[in-house]
């Protein structure tokens, strides 16, 4: 608990979001051009935490051209990406192709999240009603009666209440918030855990190679430009195993998977450079209380699969204000018009996971099982690489996801 002599500072907003991530950063952008008076809290000092989400999708490029920002935004280093090629068992395999799709930005930009993050603060500064606090942690929520009023706040000055008629928690799958307002989170499952790391790669290096899998072992490369960005699946809850195995074996399995990593593999000196990723796959039963809304990850944890996790956060901030910019104006929306985004958003949610769950029990599990038998490239896998016109329905879904949303909250005279 904090004392009374720690509370020395009080601010008053509209809307506290907590969280600086995709959801929060894109909601504090759509408030504060709708004349809200919002504050963002980000926890950390800065955006640059490696091995993030860093994949913005056709459905993201469309809202960022929606918002007038795609020309400033594709300025930005990147790469793109449009086939989705792998070796099943060292059969090639075509999953998805974007070039398909009939969208004004056919292609996933990979670009590191905390250049996505500080290109929203950075265009935000144009609107006097939006504030973003960095360095500043919610730690409590305050609380008149059964409505959420705020939340109390550590910065490196001391604590600070903030009163919000709402608060929107975007704090992540390890929401703080979420934890203090008491909802309950439904767990799904999954089957395995991600290693992230980065190997070096040299000019001449290419490989239009995405996914790679074998018996008993996974693994997804992206091409970032100077370097390979890795992504090594192992069975849920291995991780130390695969440590007593040592750095050597597993460096070795890498190498043989994806042997265009020999050269850049050295970079990979310990197991301090290998981020683990605990896979989950959850979803609150009720995404609100009076006075508070939880969106992205503090709703609904996603799995890897499929890279959606960053594009389902920007649609629910986008959905999100839709739904409550206008009503914002005039004070806290009811319980119910803040239930609406859940309305809005636990389809596609829903969807989505449901679909991660497939792919992982019908594809993972069995390639992380190993075993002596060769991989069998799946009829559904071996179809879509057939047929070239097929390769557009997972691009689709990937792509644009099951509900893709577009900008309709209004930009205040000025913004």
């Amino acid at each position: 608990m904090i004392s009374d002599q720690q509370q020395s500072r009080t601010m008053k907003v509209r809307c506290c979001i907590v969280g600086g991530g995709p959801a929060g950063m894109m909601l504090g952008y759509l408030l504060g051009r709708a004349g809200i008076d919002v504050v963002v809290l980000e926890k950390h000092a800065d955006f640059f935490r490696d091995f993030r989400g860093d994949t913005v999708h056709p459905s993201t490029l469309q809202v960022m051209d929606e918002l007038g920002l795609i020309d400033g935004f594709l300025k930005l280093p990147h790469q793109r990406l449009q086939k989705m090629d792998g070796l099943f068992g060292g059969t090639p395999v075509r999953i998805a192709d974007l070039g398909r799709l009939h969208t004004k930005y056919p292609f996933i930009a990979f670009m590191p999240q905390w250049d996505f993050l500080n290109f929203l603060r950075e265009a935000g500064r144009r609107f006097a009603q939006l504030k973003v606090m960095m360095s500043t942690e919610a730690v409590d929520l305050i609380r008149r009666g059964e409505t959420v009023a705020g939340v109390r706040a550590r910065t490196p000055d001391g604590f600070i209440d903030i009163e919000a008629d709402l608060t929107v928690a975007c704090d992540g799958r390890h929401s703080t918030v979420r934890e203090r307002a008491g909802l309950a989170v439904e767990e799904i499952g999954a089957p395995m855990d991600v290693l992230w790391f980065r190997a070096g790669r040299r000019p001449e290096e290419t490989e239009n190679l995405f996914a790679r899998i074998e018996p008993g072992k996974m693994m997804v490369t992206f091409d970032r430009g100077d370097y390979w960005q890795c992504a090594y699946v192992i069975a849920k809850g291995q991780y130390e195993a695969v440590k007593a195995r040592g750095l050597s074996a597993l460096l070795d399995d890498v190498v043989r998977m994806a042997p265009i990593l020999r050269s850049g593999i050295a970079e990979v000196k310990s197991f301090d450079d290998i981020k683990l990723l605990t896979v989950a796959i959850n979803r609150l039963t009720r995404w609100t209380q009076p006075g508070l809304l939880c969106i992205g990850d503090a709703a609904h944890a996603m799995s890897p699969v499929g890279g959606v996790g960053v594009n389902l956060a920007v649609q629910d901030a986008v959905a999100t204000a839709n739904l409550l910019a206008d009503k914002l104006q005039h004070g806290c929306p009811s319980e119910n018009e803040l239930d609406a985004v859940r309305r809005r958003r636990e389809f596609p949610v829903k969807m989505t996971q449901a679909m991660q769950v497939i792919v992982q029990n019908n594809i993972i599990r069995g390639a992380l099982r190993g075993g002596d038998q060769p991989l069998k490239v799946p009829l559904i896998v071996r179809l879509i690489t057939a047929l070239p016109w097929l390769q557009g329905i997972p691009a689709r879904l990937i792509a644009l996801g099951v509900r893709p949303e577009h900008v309709h909250s209004r930009a205040a005279p000025g913004s």
